[in-house]
């Protein structure tokens, strides 16, 4: 906001007291907005409220209320609602006296140790499952002075755990300069690790939060699991704690949305008034992301359950974890097997085992997040969009599908269902299909295609193919399909087939013999697209395409596989899909990308039907 313009805190005010009557003094806004503009840790939000205040009170706009905590109560929802801040407060209290408690180094050793006693719970559970639960968080020079008293009766206990539930539930309380020793606990000496920047609105001036290369007692390190509990009651120093391992994706969060809190805030006086306003003097902001868990942000659960619930579900999340290092091993050798390209597929198992030595898969808590997470990157790493993985509690029933021979009173069934024709002006065939059935349901219902279908269309001029609905199907049919567009002899050469699975060659060709008649290669034949075409749809457009006998007009088709197999992750509810075969073009004798078909003509596929009959 430029200064001069009218400020919307002002606005804001006036809005809510200009109804009330009675008498204050305007120099308590103008103070009150002073001490903002002194001490609010986000100053550009302040620019040109004083002058506007300044230029309302001498235009005559004079607030005026006879009740002390009824003007405190106005003016703390004129300031919040202005700048949207929860956390600021103003309050009459005549009879307030400020109390500094003594700063905890200051405190006699016995105190400390007591309050050290009282703050901090630790349990080693089934399964040498860690359980610390630390409701105050002490800082730098506290630290420091209970070095001892903490290096042995907690982090030397903690560190030899297999894995930790870190609970920040009640922790209410606590110091900044204690935050970077807890994520040093937690990360390597070196190098070291910028965890926050903290800005001081009263001195000015900026502060960096790094980790430090020496702690007292023994390090928990990057690789167990961390699990840390959260309450919408968590607060302050124990937010960024928590925020800041979790960006640094070194813990999962469980529990509730924290309360988001601050980093510091003070009540200063307004002048001699009696009226106090709590104001949020200093902010942080995160590295990682540039934002910060403050006002009403809070930290994000990556499990969000109850607090009361929180510990028994942590315990599910690390127990899950305890499958991943197999499953992620797992996905990388069904690829080494399976997937059509065995240099990427060596590579991606490489990569899968590295990200989980690293500790990448440690935000996953439960089997959706790792399926996500692993398909992201097996696409990332492969650059293939087809690879990917899927829970399913009950078994997919790909594994076993067979094509299924319809029987006499299902063939006009399907054959409505599946196709759909019409002989257009100027005698140009129009055929849509939504699926590539299998070779034998074909053949079984060849009579019936041939006398419901095919006889209506094989005399046309002009053929167009509407694959722009079509997903996929069955790869089997292609070659018997594409028949019907060539001549009996000499038989052409469709693409190659290279099958990982079986480690076998083949050359798929069109067929010596069809029922009905052909459509002959003189006449065009046109094939619509969409981004949806996929599978062995799209191997029929790529194959038509790259042997000359179609014209395809639409829009790039999606780049999906000839054939991809599902296959059982161990023994869990995991599932892969993967591409098993690859294909050669019969013309260039490289393998298809798995980019998608790019038409000839590039349209919207819902114009694309009208397109031929305009010529090329």
């Amino acid at each position: 906001m430029a200064s001069g313009r009218t400020s919307p805190v002002l606005l804001v005010l006036f809005c809510h007291v200009l109804s009330i009557g009675s008498s204050f003094q305007p120099a308590l806004v103008l103070d009150m907005a002073k001490i903002l503009l002194d001490n609010y840790c986000f100053p550009e939000n302040l620019v040109g409220m004083q002058e506007a205040i300044q230029q309302a009170i001498n235009s005559g706009e004079i607030l005026k209320i006879s009740d002390r905590k009824t003007l405190a109560s106005v003016l703390t929802v004129g300031v919040q609602s202005a700048l949207n801040d929860p956390r600021l407060i103003v309050s009459f209290e005549p009879n307030f006296v400020p109390i500094m408690p003594p700063t905890l180094p200051s405190l006699p050793m016995e105190q400390l140790i007591r309050l050290v006693r009282n703050s901090v719970k630790l349990e080693v559970l089934e399964n040498n499952v860690g359980y610390l639960r630390i409701d105050r968080i002490i800082g730098e020079e506290t630290a420091n002075k209970l070095g001892p008293l903490l290096r042995d009766n907690v982090w030397n206990k903690v560190a030899q755990t297999s894995s930790l539930i870190f609970d920040l539930r009640y922790n209410t309380a606590g110091e900044l300069s204690g935050v970077p020793f807890i994520i040093s606990y937690f990360s390597d000496p070196e190098p070291l690790i910028h965890i926050d920047t903290v800005f001081d609105r009263p001195s000015n001036t900026t502060k960096e939060l790094w980790t430090v290369s020496s702690i007292i007692g023994e390090r928990y390190g990057k690789q167990k699991d961390l699990i840390i509990l959260t309450s919408k009651r968590t607060l302050g120093a124990a937010e960024a704690v928590a925020y800041t391992l979790k960006n640094l994706k070194r813990a999962i969060i469980v529990g509730e949305r924290s309360a988001g809190g601050s980093v510091k805030v003070q009540k200063i006086r307004i002048e001699d008034s009696g009226f106090y306003i709590t104001v949020p003097v200093a902010r942080s902001v995160n590295p990682i992301t540039g934002q910060s868990w403050e006002v009403s942000g809070g930290v994000v659960p990556d499990a969000i359950v109850l607090a009361e619930e929180a510990v028994d579900h942590a315990h599910e999340i690390i127990e899950f974890h305890r499958e991943v290092h197999s499953l992620v091993k797992e996905t990388g050798e069904l690829l080494e097997v399976h997937y059509a390209i065995p240099e990427v597929a060596n590579k991606v198992s490489r990569v899968l085992l590295a990200k989980w030595a690293e500790g990448l898969y440690r935000s996953v808590v439960d089997y959706e997040s790792l399926a996500s997470q692993l398909t992201a990157d097996l696409q990332e790493t492969s650059g293939d969009h087809r690879l990917h993985i899927f829970y399913c509690d009950v078994e997919p029933e790909s594994l076993h599908e067979m094509p299924k021979i319809p029987t006499n009173e299902e063939v006009d069934y399907i054959i409505d269902a599946l196709f759909k024709l019409e002989v257009m002006p100027g005698n140009v065939g129009y055929l849509r299909f939504d699926m590539m059935a299998d070779i034998e349901v074909m053949r079984a219902i060849s009579p019936q295609l041939i006398k419901l279908v095919w006889s209506k269309l094989v005399n046309t001029d002009t053929m167009i193919i509407d694959m722009r609905y079509n997903t996929g199907g069955y790869s089997t049919a292609i070659p018997l399909f594409c028949t019907y567009f060539f001549d009996a002899k000499p038989l052409r050469h469709l693409y190659t087939v290279f099958d990982r699975s079986t480690s076998t060659m083949t050359e798929v060709m069109t067929l010596p013999e069809i029922q009905g008649e052909r459509y002959g290669t003189t006449k065009d034949v046109y094939i619509l697209t969409s981004h949806m075409t996929g599978s062995a749809a799209e191997a029929f457009t790529r194959t038509m395409k790259d042997l000359n006998r179609a014209t395809v007009i639409g829009e790039p088709t999606i780049g999906g596989s000839l054939s991809s197999g599902t296959y059982q992750m161990g023994k869990s509810i995991l599932y892969a899909s993967i591409p098993n075969q690859v294909v050669l073009s019969a013309v260039t004798g490289k393998v298809w990308s798995v980019s998608g078909v790019e038409p000839h003509v590039a349209v919207q596929a819902n114009e694309a039907l009208g397109k031929p009959s305009g010529g090329q």
